[in-house]
């Protein structure tokens, strides 16, 4: 057995899986609709809508099985999001990268296998529409069309998830998806009875480099301010874009040096960047910090205002 390689783009398309906040959510009859329909139309033991988790494969969509996940080092899906066509397995004993997977040598003993990549962007592959079946197949150009047609459908559906919580210019949670992962967050932290931390950094020129040089030079900005943050801060921490020229990240169970130590990083970061975009402006930046007890009686607002206040006396410490 062959496991799936991770795509190179492997942070970006998990925050980007994470911020849609569809993991181990309910079924919907949105999704459900186009899986009853696939396994129907092509007579297959299986039809799922994938995504593919930092360690799992998830089912959004699941018609034919019992199972609502398996591991993703053995799962075809994990390969079939490495691809930008569809991904085709005839018959899985004659593939050396599945002829010995457990799935394949135990039940559902899949022979047949045919997964939809599904875009959230350009290179961002979340999971897959695919068919699964306990013979070998063969899918007629016609019956590719078909299934990438009622794939193109699903990620539709998840688009427009995306469109309701991420801020489509800086690829980060917008205010509204911020707040709804923050309080998921903010229960996590009072369940496990540990700390919060809100960092929030503010583009001190932005409305003069819009002025000045155009909004795309603005956008271009904010696009490396964000890329910075992902970069320098930790894979579970919550990074969000509040408004036109702010950002904020939420921590837990951090100490003070460790936010001091990514802050430091973070200003680096900033002053490479600075260095080597080539602009005739700097990006230039406030941040403040507000740390909260795990059972702060605080709301998430009255946290970022907290947060606000210690950056407005911070005020001038920037690159």
């Amino acid at each position: 057995m062959i496991k799936p390689d991770i795509p190179e783009n492997e942070a970006e398309r998990l925050h980007a899986l994470k911020s849609l906040k569809i993991l181990d959510t309910e079924h919907e009859e949105r999704f459900d609709r186009v899986t009853r329909m696939a396994k129907r139309v092509f007579d297959v033991d299986i039809s799922l809508v994938s995504l593919v988790d930092a360690d799992r494969q998830w089912f959004k969509s699941v018609q034919g099985i019992d199972a609502s996940e398996t591991p993703r080092d053995i799962s075809f899906c994990g390969h079939a999001i490495n691809q930008s066509k569809l991904f085709l397995i005839p018959n899985a004993l004659e593939d050396e990268r599945f002829f010995d997977n457990p799935l394949v040598t135990e039940d559902p003993k899949i022979r047949f296998y045919a997964g939809y990549p599904l875009k959230l962007r350009k290179g961002i592959h979340l999971g897959t529409l695919c068919l699964i079946d306990s013979k070998p197949k063969y899918l007629s150009e016609d019956d590719e069309q078909l299934l990438s047609d009622l794939g193109a459908m699903i990620e539709r559906e998840i688009q427009s998830i995306q469109m309701a919580t991420l801020d489509d210019l800086t690829l980060t949670s917008n205010r509204r998806g911020f707040l709804t992962l923050a309080d998921n967050v903010q229960s996590d932290c009072l369940r496990k009875k540990v700390s919060m931390s809100l960092v929030l950094f503010e583009l001190n020129q932005l409305g003069s480099i819009n002025d000045q040089f155009g909004h795309h030079e603005g956008d271009f900005a904010l696009k490396q301010t964000a890329q910075v943050l992902r970069s320098v801060f930790r894979k579970n921490d919550t990074i969000g874009r509040l408004r036109g020229n702010q950002f904020v990240v939420m921590l837990t169970d951090v100490t003070q040096e460790l936010i001091k130590y990514l802050l430091s990083r973070f200003r680096s970061e900033i002053e490479t960047v600075n260095k080597t975009i080539n602009k005739p402006y700097l990006i230039e930046y406030s941040s403040g910090v507000a740390r909260f007890a795990h059972d702060t009686e605080l709301s998430l607002e009255e946290m970022i205002a907290k947060a606000s206040a210690a950056m407005q006396e911070s005020r001038g410490q920037i690159t």
